[in-house]
């Protein structure tokens, strides 16, 4: 299933030639998330494409956060910190929430929820 991972990340994202290994390691630390955050008894293989997908969009988000400018300057005598653009962040964020949707029927929950509590 990596190599379909693999083509779909290839396929969605600018990726440069020199980004091919980073991009490997990336889809399959994406592998190994998403199908440890799989519901028991569901496998990969019962998420059909959602799961190619959902890793492909985990992969390609660590990708942008690893392109984050970071800070750009920084003062120690007024405390004047600059950041660069956040765009590689919130592009990250952006494709993790997407990858997260697509598996959502599949995935544990991981979120608040109500127990017991009487109406």
């Amino acid at each position: 299933m990596m190599e379909e991972i693999m083509a779909m990340a290839r396929s969605m994202g600018a990726v440069s030639e020199s980004q091919q290994e980073v991009l490997e390691a990336l889809c399959r630390a994406a592998e190994t998330e998403m199908t440890g955050r799989l519901r028991d008894g569901v496998s990969p293989e019962d998420c059909g494409p959602a799961f190619v997908l959902g890793c492909a969009w985990l992969a390609l988000s660590g990708l942008a956060a690893g392109q984050y400018g970071g800070v750009s300057a920084f003062t120690a005598g007024s405390v004047t910190i600059r950041e660069e653009s956040g765009e590689g962040r919130e592009r990250a964020a952006a494709l993790r929430l997407q990858a997260e949707t697509v598996l959502g029927p599949y995935l544990k929950d991981r979120g608040f929820l109500f127990q017991g509590v009487e109406g």
